[in-house]
């Protein structure tokens, strides 16, 4: 554990109400102290207390910002070391000021990414996965994805996680003393109550966690949604349609659109990638067919294919190669401008493609997006309802990896007791089992894995 003090701007550089300097470690107030002129005498600093003063640069007597001044000491802290924190105006000098002041002392340095989180976990204060849950509410984008980070910060996945390594450590310790004290067989459980204890407290908890990655890892890892169609059929005015503001550029053009364009929509609770393409069809033109192939490749990426005919216009061969290059991935028929009158062989489209449902929409005008939300909505998630339904525990990819892995370890332990096999076969299975379990809560963890997690935070954290 690195006994060194760390600070680092702790808010986003830019102009604001509100900037942070985060001081964490056991120099933090012996370094920071000097640095601050209260307003009022103080005959002794309490911890948790804010004080209202100056700051000062100590060899020039200037006064940097006006800023409140708190103690956190230690171990009732994020970090449960001591720290200080400066609350200054947020403007990016000002900030850089102080931390510069900071720094000046020998015994301080600068912190790396997310090493006050990454120190809060070391010292026992959060587990791996409450760590990992701070990254994910600085990054959610929808309540959906900030509540279920919030229910891991609170410890829901740890006290599940931690609910099936207690039996199956009791069940390892059991068959360990069935190894080295055969005569004593007292000790060891009976083979149809450990078989039990593996299928009712084990192995279906932990299909259980990946059921709730399988509901719910959407509404934190997003979605891709691809839109094509041939040129001109509406796919810009959908997306920017969805997005709710210009982000394609929208004209009467066939081909307008070269270059593949993202953003991210909010449906439902679900961080949509919205992907415009290029109008796929058969062109002379070089950079248009760049735009083709990049269109084409987007395909193999998308968790779900929007795929948009123009219903004014006659059903073309263009309209159903699109259709073949898509039938294998999950989609919707979008018929879009149905504020024009249709041409005859519209009403033949949707029996032309059975396989997927189909909403009818005008994308210039609006009508039918939300009926075109509420599709998306359930053909990514599969729910019925138009109400997002949140696991109340959501293992992340990491986490299902790992769970994946113990599932397979304590299945071949509860096949070798069914066949009566050699103990320590299953000793090994089951220390498999538990060692991964702990890999989740980070008490089996390689220091790669744990600066590959740390390093997704930014300065400050």
């Amino acid at each position: 554990m690195d006994n060194t003090t760390i600070a680092a701007i702790a808010t986003p550089i830019g102009p604001g109400g509100i900037g942070i300097v985060k001081i964490s470690g056991p120099d933090a107030i012996a370094s920071s102290l000097p640095l601050f002129r209260p307003f009022r005498s103080v005959r002794e600093f309490k911890s948790h207390h804010l004080y209202y003063g100056h700051i000062v640069d100590p060899e020039e007597g200037v006064i940097l910002d006006e800023v409140l001044f708190v103690i956190m000491k230690k171990p009732h802290s994020y970090t449960c070391e001591d720290v200080v924190e400066i609350h200054a105006h947020g403007s990016a000098s000002a900030l850089n000021a102080i931390l510069e002041l900071v720094l000046r002392s020998n015994r301080v340095r600068l912190a790396e990414p997310g090493e006050f989180t990454k120190r809060a976990f070391l010292n026992g204060r959060i587990d791996l996965t409450q760590a990992e849950a701070v990254i994910d509410i600085i990054e959610s984008q929808t309540k959906q994805g900030l509540l279920m980070a919030a229910q891991q910060l609170k410890g829901g996945l740890s006290h599940a996680v931690q609910k099936i390594i207690r039996p199956l450590k009791d069940l390892l310790i059991n068959v360990e003393a069935a190894i080295d004290f055969p005569e004593d067989v007292e000790i060891v459980l009976p083979p149809g109550k450990a078989e039990e204890i593996l299928r009712e407290q084990i192995i279906c908890p932990l299909k259980r966690l990946l059921e709730q990655y399988d509901e719910g890892h959407v509404y934190r890892e997003g979605a891709t949604t691809v839109i094509l169609g041939r040129p001109n059929v509406g796919k810009s005015s959908l997306m920017n349609r969805l997005l709710k503001k210009e982000r394609s550029i929208v004209t009467g053009i066939p081909g307008t659109t070269r270059d593949i364009i993202e953003d991210i929509a909010n449906i439902r609770g679900i961080p949509l990638k919205i992907v415009d393409t290029a109008g796929l069809h058969k062109t002379e033109d070089e950079v248009e067919t760049i735009g083709i192939r990049l269109a084409k490749e987007t395909i193999s990426q998308a968790d779900l294919i929007l795929f948009m005919i123009d219903i004014s216009t006659p059903l073309v061969e263009e309209d159903l190669d699109i259709y073949r290059e898509i039938r294998h991935k999950k989609g919707i028929l979008v018929l879009n401008k149905i504020d024009l009158p249709a041409h005859p062989s519209s009403c033949q489209v949707a029996n032309l493609f059975p396989e997927i449902p189909h909403v009818r929409v005008s994308a210039l005008y609006g009508d039918g997006i939300e009926e075109l939300k509420d599709a998306i909505f359930k053909t990514i998630t599969g729910q019925t309802d138009d109400e997002p339904r949140l696991p109340s525990i959501v293992p992340n990819l990491r986490h299902r990896m790992v769970i994946k892995k113990a599932l397979s370890s304590a299945c071949r332990a509860s096949k070798n007791l069914k066949e009566g096999m050699f103990l320590e076969l299953i000793a090994i299975d089951l220390r498999e089992a538990v060692d991964g379990l702990g890999e989740i809560l980070g008490a089996t963890t390689t220091r790669d894995l744990l600066d590959e997690i740390f390093s997704r935070f930014c300065i400050g954290k």
